[in-house]
């Protein structure tokens, strides 16, 4: 017989769908006791093995079951339905099963389950397929076979918020310790928040029989005008300053669908409970098999039974809650006792209540339906006492509740880095000491009586340690619980015969690692908790360690020859459970996602006609197009104008940094690896800004306006990180008299290019600006259009160009006065895209090629670094690995082929040798309107120097597709410059 709902538990029905099937819940339910109450016990299946899984527990540690929720653009996978609430109209489906979730064809890999043990895909893909393209074919396989549930590819239409809090005291937890611990600290004048990851707040008294007392007890806390109670709200991580994560889940027609709390609070106390583990035996995943505490809490919480008939199997003294829950409840309970000698008041009490007692007794393997694997029986046996037990009989079952021992929830304060302390006495990992304060179960405290104590204590402690007063004596907390200690039970072998012959015993359900794999992993060298985790997938995903994490380490450790507690529990992260990515976007979505920047000449760009591009935060003109152009075809028109005539490109966005001051000179000779304290007042020359390490910065310009003033331009994309590094650089050479002021937004520019570029800006300025007034590299303050500019002979496109600046308020004359002169001798507007494809034909290199990699000597430019000087970079510069002659050099490509189209990113190889990690890389590319053909930027190693002439091949990881490329140097257009004074 299959779960069924308890007489006498009255509630108003809610309607959902199960597999497209019509069912009704109760309020309050979650959805798995809603599936519980149905019948339904097979919920999905395993993510490697395909096996059938059910509900195992009644929280967080869902190890089991995972479930999606909704459809269209509201679909969510891999919920754990067991933390679920159950709303009117829920829809959920099985996952990872097909065609059915009863007749999955994946389930052929539980037959084949040997060839997938611990880190089966590095053993039978990466030795045999060495050939980069047969691992590559199978690597996507292998991300196709990779996750469970299937996320929506629409827009989500839901909203997400994000509030920032503040609080005195963060309770994460609202059971009896949480509670005592609020009540005791907002008692001392604190402002209290408590968070509950349920959507009911109590914890573990939501199971109580008579729930009027903690119905009262909440009611007087939350009277209370400095506590605020926030259900269904989850303290997912913890950050330094007492910042902590919160996600807010809002019920079914709230305006929100989650809220991000960023909960700034003076002290965090962690009520946040116990997980019970349970232990490894034959087949001890099969739907049916859940935890002692699940099993009560579904009966006494939610009036569900499971089952009719049930097997409670235990190592300790709460197991016996469960099995006189259950058996008051009129079910079949037969509890099974590790332990030789069952403790005497739990006996009585449980024999009152109708459980078939057997002492000594435990599971060895569980057996099931042949279709669907679900729970019909299991065979028991007399333990041994040292994880053995000699298998003797059977027992009918349709539900096996298996209590191993409790763990209390360190998640919290592991991410606050307290170290877990083993405890011989309980059995488990205590938390550590630290700002976190912990109380009751999360403590390892098990007494309802002891837990509130405890929870004062931790109350108490927080108000003393926020200097507060304290309201009310205490006296210690008793841990209580146990008449009897617990057993050392972590798996249970059958005597006398092989492991394997036993059936699967798993540690975690829902990644299908066995005790076997955590054995192989130990075997093969893995046998740090790190790597085992890493090698075997344990503790991953949404699990996180909490049903499967402690286990694992025990059976680690008895592989190691060592004593259960040796090997402590990796690290913690956040988030504590699987949130969504929403909250963390949260109202910054859309249009309005991150501020926008548009330069002065925006409207004036718009228009003209131009499509714009974002560049970091700014909207820039990406191209003009005209009617039936597309964007190549718009590009390649405006490059080829350019080139021919003149075109009018905004250039505000480039970073500009001024820099005045008696020793400003000093300091820019310190700053940029080419000398610039001779450069003369009038004058422009390009540079180079290198790191502390000797990579490249960023490249621009040093106009010298006077003696004591000079302007850096840079490249946009490194605009901040440059001011930023000039200006930290002032600051650590205090007896420079040099100040650093960015003032990118204090001036807007225009770039006049191409071979009538000077008719346009003698158009403009109406002053003498011919080669002897004006030379290449020259810098003049004069008007333009009637207002003050700075203009600068300077080539970003190998043509004749100049940049004008002015003031913002005068960007609109400038620029219509600039598009009249320029189209009076044949040219207009060009965008980013021409500018792109002008400057990869010159063979000027931008931030593909400056990519936080490189060196002077990479960008083929190794006499910009001075020899004569010192400046910020060059010691660490002249590293070894830094000078090494093998190292990739830019150079330039051109395909053999005509038409063939090579993509950025493709990795090159020599001729005839197409396999390895090959000689570099592609990073730019551009369909060149002067040479008929794409042409390429790149990286190779030995540079020009050793491929000139010679032939390469570019291979694109992504496409597949293989190009021919000659190799040579990276200026494909007039490399002795005589366009410039054109």
């Amino acid at each position: 017989m299959s779960g069924f709902r308890l007489r006498g538990h009255a509630a108003p029905l809610v309607p959902f769908t199960w597999q497209g099937r019509a069912m009704l819940g109760a309020q309050g339910d979650t959805l798995a006791a809603a599936l519980l109450a149905n019948g339904v016990r097979t919920v999905g299946r395993s993510f490697k093995h395909h096996r059938p899984r059910g509900i195992m527990a009644a929280g967080e540690e869902e190890a089991g079951a995972l479930v999606t929720l909704g459809e269209g653009a509201r679909t969510t996978p891999n919920l754990k339905p067991s933390v679920v609430e159950l709303e009117a109209g829920l829809v959920a489906r099985a996952q990872n099963c097909w065609p059915s979730l009863r007749f999955d064809l994946g389930a052929v890999n539980d037959r084949l389950s040997p060839l997938f043990a611990a880190g089966f895909y590095y053993k039978t893909f990466m030795g045999p397929f060495a050939d980069t393209r047969i691992w590559m074919a199978c690597e996507r396989l292998i991300r196709r076979a990779a996750g469970m549930g299937a996320a929506s590819p629409l827009p989500d239409p839901d909203l997400y918020d994000r509030v920032h809090g503040h609080c005195d005291v963060l309770v994460a937890g609202s059971g009896p310790a949480g509670l005592a611990a609020a009540r005791e600290a907002a008692d001392a004048g604190l402002d209290v928040v408590v968070a509950e990851a349920d959507f009911a707040l109590g914890g573990d008294r939501l199971s109580d029989r008579d729930p009027q007392e903690l119905a009262a007890a909440l009611a007087e806390l939350d009277a209370l005008p400095n506590v605020r109670l926030m259900a269904r709200t989850m303290v997912f991580g913890l950050y330094d300053h007492g910042v902590a994560g919160l996600v807010e889940r809002l019920p079914a027609g709230a305006p929100w669908r989650e809220r991000l709390h960023v909960m700034h609070a003076r002290k965090v106390v962690a009520a946040t409970g116990a997980l019970q583990r349970g232990f490894v035996f034959g087949d001890n995943d099969r739907p049916g098999v859940m935890s002692a505490a699940a099993a009560r809490t579904y009966v006494r919480r939610f009036g569900v039974a499971p089952a009719r008939e049930v097997v409670v199997a235990g190592a300790e003294d709460s197991a016996y809650a469960a099995s006189i829950a259950l058996a008051q409840a009129g079910l079949d309970v037969i509890h099974l006792d590790a332990r030789e000698a069952a403790p005497p008041a739990l006996a009585e009490r449980a024999r009152a209540a109708g459980v078939d007692l057997r002492p000594g007794w435990v599971p060895v393997r569980t057996q099931g339906h042949a279709l669907g694997g679900e729970l019909r029986g299991l065979s028991v046996g007399r333990h041994l006492g040292d994880g053995r037990a000699r298998a003797e009989t059977r027992l009918p079952a349709e539900i096996l509740a298996v209590s191993g021992g409790w763990s209390p929830s360190i998640h919290l304060t592991t991410q606050a880095r307290q170290k877990p302390a083993w405890s011989a006495e309980l059995g488990c990992f205590l938390p550590g000491e630290g700002e976190v304060l912990s109380c009751g179960a999360a403590a390892g405290v098990w007494s309802r009586e002891g837990a509130e104590t405890s929870g004062r204590a931790a109350g108490r402690l927080a108000a003393i340690a926020l200097k507060a007063t304290r309201r009310r004596p205490l006296k210690d907390a008793d841990p209580g619980g146990d008449e009897a200690p617990p057993a050392a039970l972590w798996e249970v072998r059958p005597a006398g015969r092989a492991f394997h012959g036993a059936g699967k015993a798993y540690v975690d359900p829902l990644h299908d690692v066995t005790a076997d794999d955590v054995r192989l992993a130990r075997q093969e060298g893995f046998e740090a908790p790190e790597h085992m985790k890493r090698y075997t997938t344990l503790g991953m995903a949404p699990d996180q360690g909490k049903a499967g994490g402690v286990i694992g380490l025990a059976v680690l450790a008895v592989a190691r020859g060592e004593g259960t507690g040796s090997l402590a529990p990796t690290t913690f992260r956040p988030p504590y459970a699987p949130v969504s990515m929403g909250i963390f976007a949260g109202p910054d979505r859309g249009p309005g996602w991150a501020p926008v920047r548009r330069t002065p000449f925006h409207a004036q760009a718009e228009a003209a006609g131009a499509v714009f591009v974002d560049a970091g935060l700014w909207k820039r003109a990406w191209f003009f197009p005209r009617p039936g152009e597309d964007l190549t075809a718009a590009s390649m028109r405006e490059a080829a104008m350019v080139r021919a005539t003149v075109g009018v490109a905004d250039v505000s966005t480039l970073g500009k940094v001024e820099v005045q001051g008696r020793d400003a000179a000093a300091f820019l000779d310190r700053i940029f690896a080419n000398p610039m304290a001779n450069l003369p007042v009038g004058r422009a020359r390009y540079g180079l800004l290198l790191r502390e390490d000797g990579i490249v910065l960023d490249d621009g310009t040093v106009w010298r306006l006077a003696g004591d003033r000079f302007l850096v331009t840079c490249t946009t994309a490194h605009a901040a990180t440059t001011a930023e590094h000039l200006a930290r650089w002032r600051f650590r050479w205090p007896e420079l008299d040099a100040t650093v002021d960015e003032t990118t937004e204090a001036w807007c520019g225009l770039a006049l290019a191409g071979p009538r570029s000077r008719a346009v800006l003698e158009a403009l300025t109406g002053a003498d600006v011919s080669d002897a007034a004006l030379p290449h590299l020259g810098v003049r303050e004069i008007e333009a259009t009637g207002a003050p500019a700075r203009v600068a002979r300077l080539s970003f496109s190998g043509e004749r160009a100049y940049e004008v600046m002015v003031r913002p308020e005068a960007a609109a004359a400038l620029w219509q006065a600039a598009l009249a002169a320029a189209g009076a001798e044949g040219g207009g507007p060009y965008g980013l895209e021409a500018l792109d494809i002008l400057r990869v034909e010159k063979g000027h290199v931008t931030g593909r090629e400056i990519d936080g990699r490189v060196t002077p000597g990479d960008l083929g430019m190794p006499g910009m670094a001075s020899r004569a000087k010192d400046y910020v970079g060059r010691a660490l510069m002249e590293r070894e690995g830094l000078l090494d002659p093998a190292r990739p050099v830019l150079i330039g490509l051109r395909p053999v082929e005509p038409g063939a189209k090579v993509a950025g990113g493709a990795l090159l190889h020599p001729l005839g040798a197409e396999t390895g990690r090959g000689i570099g890389h592609v990073s730019s590319v551009a369909d060149s309107p002067a040479l008929g053909m794409r042409i390429a930027l790149g990286f190779a190693a030995g540079g020009p120097a050793r491929w000139d002439g010679k032939l390469l091949m570019a291979k694109d990881p992504i496409s597949g597709r293989d190009v021919k490329m000659r190799a040579g140097p990276p200026c494909f257009l007039d490399p002795w410059g005589e366009r410039l004074h054109g």
